[in-house]
């Protein structure tokens, strides 16, 4: 069933922060991006990542298809990844115990061939490569193939230079996804040629999203790149700034579109993914031979120069929360405490359903005791 549409007041009005959003966790039923599929090679290395505490292996077998497992030996509980690959199989480092692909124990090389192996399985994830990014879904794996995935139409689109975009903070995620939903920060990339006089026109909202379309003028560098100028050089556009939970969509007249992926990985650390696509204003038979040149000169001369500014303000706030998380602080844009009215949502969603689900397995014989 699809959420209804809710249309909020745009306003500007303070309001008190609740803390309590620094203490969220997250709703593990969605598919995260949790590494640059480059990343993970298929020369028989393994590739650690972390998903809100989740320690995980990433590997390519035979095929050179992408493996998740837990990242802990159920033998002795000590990294897989700092073990190796063999065939289709994970190798611990510690005592050569393998497991295969579905998580189960396939080889001892000490055990008697003549034994039954022991019961000691891997946690296995559903993952799929798509985008040049690794997607792992870390909740319940009976939802996984009818939960959609983004999509990002542009990505094969020859007329748009993509500019991958990776970032790291020390920060609670919460943070880190206000700060992309703020188009009022432009303050802080005034010596950049940012934007500047930004108005928040709409507001609305669903269940699993916050859209928000704020108008913003923009000059100097900032038009010239993106090919918005006028004869002043100046110009007043529209940007869509859309939180479909846990990725947003960035959109400006048509003319770049960013797909941000968020990775929380722990209480304390964040990491992004994002791909920026921008409609450069050069032919494409100059463009598509230089394409591996330009990339990365835009993104270190132009896009880090931001992110990095960005990262400092988002380290600053949470670094400040944990010296004092008592400590109330005032918004004043209701697109962000909209944001953290649908995080807060989507973790409280998901710690009612454990709730249920446990409630429904509670031993039979604890449930007789308590009818008596």
């Amino acid at each position: 069933m699809e959420s209804t549409t809710a249309t909020l007041n745009p306003q500007l009005t303070g309001q008190i922060v609740q803390n309590q959003i620094r203490t969220i966790g997250i709703n593990p039923n969605y598919w995260y991006a949790v590494a640059w599929a480059k990343d993970v090679t298929a020369d028989q290395q393994i590739t650690p990542v972390k998903i809100w505490n989740q320690e995980i292996a990433l590997y390519r077998d035979q095929t050179g298809q992408i493996q998740a497992v837990e990242d802990i030996c159920p033998h002795k509980g000590v990294s897989l990844h700092k073990g190796s690959v063999k065939g289709d199989n994970i190798v611990c480092a510690y005592h050569g115990w393998e497991f295969s692909p579905a998580g189960e124990c396939s080889n001892i090389p000490y055990y008697p061939t003549d034994q039954k192996l022991p019961r000691a399985c891997l946690r296995t994830y559903p993952v799929r490569e798509r985008y040049g990014l690794i997607f792992l879904f870390p909740g319940d794996q009976s939802r996984a193939d009818s939960t959609p995935m983004l999509e990002i139409p542009q990505y094969d689109d020859p007329n748009y230079l993509m500019i991958p975009i990776g970032a790291e903070f020390e920060s609670h995620y919460t943070i880190c996804n206000e700060n992309t939903m703020d188009v009022f920060h432009g303050h802080l990339h005034q010596n950049l040629q940012g934007w500047y006089d930004p108005i928040l026109k709409q507001l609305q909202q669903t269940e699993n999203s916050v859209c928000a379309e704020y108008q913003v003028s923009y000059s100097g560098i900032m038009t010239n790149f993106l090919g918005l100028n006028d004869s002043s050089g100046q110009t007043t556009q529209t940007i869509t700034v859309d939180y479909v939970y846990p990725n947003y969509i960035n959109t400006l007249k048509g003319s770049s579109f960013l797909y941000l992926m968020r990775l929380p990985i722990d209480p304390s650390h964040s990491r992004s993914f994002a791909m920026m696509f921008v409609k450069v204003r050069i032919p494409r038979w100059i463009l598509d031979p230089i394409r591996t040149v330009l990339e990365p000169v835009i993104r270190e001369r132009f896009f880090m120069r931001f992110l990095r500014q960005d990262i400092e303000m988002i380290e600053s706030e949470y670094s400040h929360y944990k010296q004092d998380p008592e400590r109330r602080y005032v918004e004043v844009n209701p697109a962000i405490i909209a944001v953290q009215r649908l995080m807060q949502r989507q973790h409280d969603r998901y710690i009612s359903e454990q709730t249920k689900i446990s409630s429904h397995h509670q031993p039979l014989q604890s449930q007789d005791r308590q009818a008596s």
